[in-house]
């Protein structure tokens, strides 16, 4: 389990309680809530792109470099006795690909020598820390120059034992000066056992006339999330599907904003063909491919049915420098041309012409967008200072003439101190202790309907008395943090119509490399490791039953009783009555009576409440595979008076939602309730 610093041991401050907390909904006197109340936000952090949900299997794929990573070999091993070394060719694949990895013939043969005779050289890759291989469709390509006659050989393989899973023969050869992409589909015989396995791609070695091929961009992918060619790794796809979320909010993050102002994400370089992609140093310690682009991002908001909230550079870079306001003509303009190219006309406008070229002519909806990312924390005070007094103003005046029915983001919120101007909103990150969550539970009530709010990140992410900047950040997610998460959530389900949504972030996290260790889901190259943590769980259960309309709740006294039960009611789309709580800072089970307006002595209703282990800094653990969560629905009637009752343990997390609809609501809800 997890050891902690003794000053960072207790968790929470218990009490004991013991009394019923008696409730009331009310039919009437609430408020509408968002329609995007949970989803997704995600960046390349943790290698939670490339080596994560973006699925290819190719770790430095096209020896992509830049001044922080220069191009390198890395993951590539010669296979023959091959020599590989690293070449920046007079005629390359591409400009946004200079480099190409050459394989040169062993030293004692070269070309059509009697040595070579019956030899095969060539190249592997390792993967990104491995590669899971089993008997399903894989496909791929790579481009090669030289002169050739033969065919060539693509393989999966073991890298302890060198066994071959799956084989496929590449028919034809290449020529001296041209590059020539091969394309094959390859499906292994057999499913290999671990996930320490290799590809590789191998030729005749008398077949190379000069005595060494060069070769790039090589490719491999297992069958992808709805069949999305260059798509999304189905297995962690899926762990987010399941969350229900409703909106996508990217590209970050820090990534949008890169290092310098030289290296942002220019979103105009990750649309295309990959080999007209340079790819970019990344801001969180590897250099990224851009394999997941613009486009790639948009239709995963296709496939998941998302809402995009698509973020844009404002001409801040994490080292600090930002764009002065006399050049701030082609900040806005990138910006501009952004969403043009997502939303305009094929045939009346540039940039959407090029979207319909790469096989969209139909425009996206973008309803959201969000001008730069964390603007207050980057450079400050200058940076954030130019924030307000240009940047932010000079954009969003941009999109507004442009854009009227967009809807515009700050990255700061209130809580940031910044003035939100009228018509925007604001994105607030809160990354706390459990206690913190719990004290700021009222937060968000003191927000006016002029200041409404994204919560774009947000994550239980040290002890109580740590601080995660100072090392303090918990290895997962735990338990009790996860339990004043769902606080917090319940926090800004209370306040839906000044909420524009929450998230979770970092989304994923690499087993094998990491920059930040509390995220959702974490995985590795066997998705035997996937592992939803405990703050997926909670997320979940609240994603799953949505309050489309808050309703008020009468405590004894007339008045809320909050601590250690932290609770919202409402209504959901059809009408049925939903109660969401969680208990903090208790060692007694809590005795609830709960009645709906409208409802009657045996209505009926699902009760699902999920606890955690006696430790409350149990997590899930991806190596052993033991979930501490546990998960149960009952199915309970109302008895005198309508009451529903039942009693919650401490750190537990409940939901009930009735089966039919409550007083003032659409009709009946489905047959005997909703479980998770």
């Amino acid at each position: 389990m997890i050891h902690l610093k003794p000053a960072l041991a207790a968790l929470l401050v218990l009490s004991t309680q013991c009394v019923a907390i008696d409730l009331f909904v009310k039919s009437s006197g609430g408020n509408k809530t968002t329609d995007i109340m949970y989803g997704l936000m995600h960046e390349d952090i943790n290698n939670s792109g490339d080596g994560g949900i973006y699925a290819e299997l190719i770790s430095n794929r096209a020896f992509q470099g830049s001044e922080k990573f220069p191009s390198n070999l890395d993951n590539w091993s010669p296979i023959g006795g091959a020599t590989l070394t690293l070449q920046k060719l007079a005629k390359p694949l591409s400009s946004a690909l200079p480099y190409s990895v050459n394989v040169a013939n062993p030293k004692e043969g070269k070309g059509k020598g009697k040595d070579t005779k019956g030899k095969k050289v060539g190249l592997a890759n390792a993967g990104f820390w491995g590669m899971d291989v089993k008997r399903q469709k894989y496909t791929g390509s790579f481009h090669v120059t030289g002169e050739y006659k033969g065919d060539f050989e693509v393989s999966l393989r073991s890298a302890i034992t060198g066994e071959t899973f799956g084989k496929k023969v590449v028919k034809g050869g290449s020529k001296k000066g041209k590059w020539t992409e091969k394309e094959f589909e390859l499906v292994p015989f057999k499913d290999a056992p671990n996930s320490n396995n290799t590809f590789v791609v191998q030729w005749d070695a008398e077949g190379a006339k000069d005595g060494s091929l060069d070769l790039n961009l090589i490719s491999l992918f297992p069958p992808t999330f709805k069949g999305r060619k260059n798509g999304l790794r189905i297995d962690l796809a899926q762990t987010m599907v399941e969350l229900k979320p409703t909106f996508l909010r990217f590209p970050g993050g820090n990534m949008l904003e890169g290092n310098t102002l030289d290296t942002w994400w220019k979103w105009y370089e990750t649309i295309g063909p990959l080999k007209d992609r340079p790819g970019m140093a990344g801001v969180w310690e590897y250099q990224q491919t851009l394999g997941l682009g613009l486009v790639e991002y948009m239709e995963w908001a296709d496939d998941m049915n998302l809402e995009p909230i698509v973020g844009v550079f404002a001409g801040l870079a994490l080292d600090g420098s930002f764009v002065p306001e006399s050049e701030m003509g082609w900040v806005i303009q990138q910006a501009l041309d952004e969403i043009e190219f997502l939303t305009g006309d094929a045939k009346t406008t540039k940039w959407g012409a090029v979207r319909a070229k790469l096989g969209h002519p139909k425009p996206w909806k973008v309803k959201w967008v969000e001008i730069g990312n964390e603007d207050w924390l980057a450079g400050r005070p200058a940076g954030f200072e130019s924030y307000i007094n240009y940047r932010f103003p000079m954009m969003m005046k941009a999109f507004n003439e442009k854009y009227p029915d967009i809807k515009i983001i700050a990255s700061p919120s209130i809580f940031d101190n910044m003035t939100i101007p009228a018509g925007a909103a604001g994105d607030h990150h809160p990354y706390l202790t459990p206690d913190e969550f719990v004290e700021r539970f009222a937060k968000f009530d003191n927000l006016s309907k002029d200041n409404v709010t994204l919560i774009g990140e947000a994550a239980s992410t040290h002890p109580n008395g740590g601080i995660a900047w100072e090392g303090d950040l918990m290895p997962l997610p735990w338990w009790g943090g996860s339990v004043a998460e769902a606080i917090f959530l319940i926090s800004t389900e209370r306040n839906g119509d000044k909420i524009i949504g929450a998230t979770y972030a970092p989304g994923l996290r690499s087993l094998d490399r990491w920059q930040w260790s509390m995220t959702w889901v974490q995985h590795a190259a066997d998705p035997a490791l996937t592992t939803r943590s405990t703050s997926w769980y909670v997320w979940r259960i609240l994603a799953h039953h949505i309050i489309r309309e808050t309703l008020p709740v009468d405590a004894p006294a007339g008045k809320p009783n909050f601590d250690p039960l932290f609770y919202v009611a409402g209504k959901s789309e059809t009408g049925t009555g939903i109660f969401k709580a969680a208990v903090y800072n208790s060692t007694e089970l809590i005795p609830v009576s709960l009645k709906f307006d409208g409802l009657n002595e045996g209505a009926v209703a699902n009760l699902t409440v999920l606890t955690g282990p006696e430790d409350p800094y149990g997590y899930n653990d991806p190596f052993t595979g033991i979930n501490v969560v546990k998960e149960k629905t009952t199915f309970i009637k109302a008895g005198k008076g309508g009451k529903f009752t039942f009693t919650l343990p401490g750190l537990s997390v409940a939901v009930l939602e009735t089966a039919d609809a409550v007083k003032g609501g659409k009709g009946k809800g489905k047959g005997k309730g909703k479980g998770n």
